[in-house]
């Protein structure tokens, strides 16, 4: 799908999560946002915490929606619920939409390190695995001055900045994540 930035309003799907490490499942939730800030869809899934489900539960998600007018994905973070590692490659390839993964600073911790220490060698391998094929992120700095961390996949830097500055109207945080981590916090507090 070519993401046509020109248009009025084309729509981003954000999605974020929420979770407790004491329980077994988070929660992710999708909100459908045009760039006139017009909300226009919720869907929401679960995966596993520590699990190897990100992917396919984000995935899932979408199908959730029956859409076919989503022109971008907006996630907040590539590793979800504790070493929950997403691949976003195979997120674009299945759904034909650019996918953006945002964080909102530079890790500090050694993910590889405490993977390792987490996790049975053959599980640890196949989450550095996908670490690795993420690669780094890119730092940018947005039109509000605040700098985010991206990975994209199906979209340029380029025109990944530009979207971001379409959705962003203050700090660092693009509407559709922030209503969607919104969304998924209210959705976990009530499943609690």
């Amino acid at each position: 799908m070519t993401l046509h930035l020109e248009k009025k309003a084309i729509r981003v799907l954000g999605i974020a999560e929420s979770f407790r490490k004491e329980e077994k499942y988070s929660t992710l939730a999708g909100v459908v946002i045009r760039s006139d800030l017009v909300i226009d869809g919720f869907a929401h899934s679960k995966l596993k915490v520590s699990g190897s489900d990100a992917t396919s539960s984000t995935i899932d998600l979408y199908g959730h929606l029956h859409r076919n007018d989503i022109n971008a994905i907006m996630i907040s973070g590539s590793v979800l619920s504790l070493y929950n590692v997403l691949d976003i490659d195979e997120i674009y390839k299945e759904l034909k939409i650019p996918v953006v993964a945002l964080s909102f600073s530079k890790s500090k911790s050694n993910l590889v390190e405490n993977i390792e220490s987490r996790f049975p060698e053959k599980i640890a391998k196949g989450k550095i695995n996908l670490l690795e094929k993420l690669g780094p992120s890119s730092r940018m700095r947005l039109e509000t001055g605040y700098d985010v961390y991206v990975r994209n996949a199906g979209i340029s830097d380029d025109l990944s900045k530009r979207l971001l500055n379409k959705f962003t109207l203050q700090g660092s945080l693009p509407e559709p994540v922030r209503v969607a981590r919104l969304l998924a916090k209210s959705i976990a507090t009530v499943r609690n």
